[in-house]
Parts: structure tokens; C-alpha cells; sequence
């Protein structure tokens, strides 16, 4: 639940398109069903794969903005999806805001402190498919922010797989909400 007054709760949806590493696999469509995917690491492909977030500010209004430039490693085992893995870098100099004053603030001792902190680190701890929905996971892992570690659940959802662009890639979305 959000307070009118929440310093920053980050309500993002990660969006990892990824493409995997290793050798290109040729595939003629694309699927929707997880368990017919690639097996393999997937790196996050920087040019479709962002957070962005919004905050609530004051109950006014929302800023919303992205970490771009994030680092991430998808290990996907389709036949044993709770022995996948997630892990992500990202750059908090590199947070685009919606406001350039929002931008110089986030960047103090009062939000992300990048002087001393220049990046959060994400690491999953498990990650669940849905006994409902085999496109929809929960993902349990560790967010490091300015040297403090705390768990954090995403709710994900896939997206499809398949050879695009000359790459074998895979798509997800994912949600999640934090308070500092």
C-alpha cells in the first residue's frame, strides 16, 4: 500500500529482453510457451531492457523516470525454472528522471548517495512459476541500495522467445515495489 508521503517507493517494471549468448539457434516462430524455450544465459539487451520507476510525491503527483545502461544476466533452465537465476548491475548515476533538478537530487546523500554508491545490485534467491499461469513467476532476491540489502519479490510475466534479428532472444516483464 502507498503512503501520500513515501520518500521513494520505486514501482518498476522491469523490462529484460534479453538475447542469449553462446550460438544463434534458428528458430521459424516465436513462442509463448516457457518450457519450449532456449536454455542458457541471456544477457540484457541494453537497447529494449530498462527499469523504469515512478514515485508518488507528496499524493500530487508522479515523477516517473528509468535506469538506463542496466547490466543483467538472465540463467534460464526451462525444464527447471527454480533453478534459474537473475542478476542485474544497475547504474544509479545513469537514472533518467523526468526533471533535472529530480535528477541532480537523486544523485545526493538524500536519495542514492552516487558519490559513495554508484550502483544496486540485484540477486535472486528463488524464482517461482505460477501453479495457474506458466508465462507468470515470482522472483525472490536481494536489491542492495546504498550498502543496505533487502529482499524484494518481482512479479514477471514472459513475453515469448525466439530467433529475432539474427539473435535467439527471450522477452520478460516484471513488476515490483520498494520503499526506502
Amino acid at each position: 500500500m502507498r503512503t501520500p508521503f513515501t520518500k521513494y517507493a520505486l514501482a518498476g517494471a522491469l523490462a529484460l529482453s534479453l538475447a542469449a549468448g553462446g550460438a544463434v539457434v534458428a528458430q521459424a516462430a516465436l513462442t509463448k510457451t516457457p518450457a519450449e524455450v532456449t536454455a542458457g544465459n541471456y544477457d540484457l539487451d541494453s537497447g529494449h531492457g530498462k527499469i523504469t520507476w515512478s514515485v508518488n510525491h507528496f499524493g500530487l503527483s508522479t515523477y516517473t523516470g528509468q535506469f538506463v545502461n542496466v547490466k543483467a544476466v538472465l540463467k534460464l533452465d526451462p525444464a527447471n525454472p527454480s533453478a534459474s537465476t537473475l542478476t542485474a548491475t544497475i547504474p544509479l548515476t545513469d537514472v533518467a528522471p523526468n526533471d533535472d533538478r529530480l535528477k541532480a537530487h537523486l544523485q545526493t546523500a538524500d536519495f542514492f548517495d552516487t558519490a559513495n554508491h554508484p550502483t544496486a545490485t540485484f540477486v535472486s534467491r528463488s524464482v517461482t512459476v505460477d501453479s495457474d499461469d506458466a508465462n507468470e513467476a515470482t522472483v525472490v532476491g536481494d536489491l542492495t541500495l546504498r550498502g543496505v540489502t533487502k529482499s524484494v519479490t518481482i512479479e514477471v510475466e514472459f513475453n515469448g522467445a525466439g530467433a529475432v534479428m539474427g539473435a535467439y532472444k527471450s522477452g520478460f516483464d516484471g513488476e515490483a515495489t520498494i520503499k526506502r
